[in-house]
């Protein structure tokens, strides 16, 4: 009698060991997917970030090269106000009735031809600028639309994605849900309290060479044949994940 007791125990822990396994399974599968969702996203909103900021530099370096090309037209006017000026004091100089007045308008020729040099050294400056920011403007433009191009391919993956995984993820939850059935409450709770707490979401883990497979940390040996055993749930006292013997696993649905 107390053998058979014995493997019955034995027969409802296994059962219990499996629905857990079974159930981790399913939400590793879940996890994967939330992952693959979840990067996706990252690297769109990125790009998004990264289109936008192009599409920002773009217009400011092409109001600056505007800019720099209205103050070439600015010095370019200057430049011919200057000559205007400088003649009129020339056909002034020929009627001048004294030295003084002569050597004002020569001063004021003088000033006007400092203007005319450094207008010149100004549309220099600014043409150097502008060849600068236009060899800028093209890289961003080509960045820009590269970036833009690759912006459309991944929403469109991330869109299909969404579409696809989304579906998976539901039949998942549902088959979680059926599972979960199969698991009694102190147990399921158990379950779900280890795995919020672990970091890659494993809260049923199998012994793996003679160690935890969720913290890899070596198992008394004892401890290793009561597992075998299958007479309790057993937890891994280093990190607290239900430990599983791989034998038992193999008809454990997939």
């Amino acid at each position: 009698m107390a053998k058979a007791k014995t493997t019955l125990n034995e027969q409802v822990v296994e059962g219990k060991l499996r629905n857990l396994y079974e159930l981790q399974k399913v939400y590793s599968t879940i996890d994967k997917i939330r992952i693959v969702r979840g990067e996706l996203p990252l690297e769109v909103t990125d790009l998004e970030d990264e289109v936008t900021g192009l599409e920002a530099r773009i217009t400011n370096l092409t109001e600056e090269v505007s800019t720099l090309k209205g103050s070439v037209v600015e010095k370019n006017n200057a430049i011919k106000d200057a000559k205007a000026a400088i003649k009129k004091y020339e056909s002034q100089q020929s009627k001048v009735r004294n030295n003084r007045e002569y050597d004002s308008i020569t001063k004021e020729m003088e000033y006007q031809n400092l203007d005319i040099q450094l207008s010149e050294k100004r549309i220099k400056e600014y043409s150097a600028n502008i060849e600068s920011k236009n060899e800028i403007l093209e890289q961003s433009k080509t960045i820009f639309e590269e970036r833009k191009s690759d912006l459309k391919h991944k929403q469109k993956e991330l869109k299909a994605i969404i579409a696809e995984t989304e579906k998976d993820e539901e039949a998942l939850l549902k088959k979680a849900e059926k599972t979960e059935k199969n698991i009694e409450n102190r147990l399921l709770n158990a379950y779900h309290r280890i795995r919020k707490n672990s970091r890659n979401g494993l809260a049923v883990v199998t012994v793996e060479r003679d160690a935890c497979g969720g913290c890899f940390n070596k198992i008394p040996p004892q401890t290793h044949l009561d597992i075998r055993m299958h007479k309790k749930v057993i937890v891994c006292e280093h990190c607290g994940r239900v430990l599983v013997d791989a034998a038992i696993l193999e008809e454990a649905t997939v």
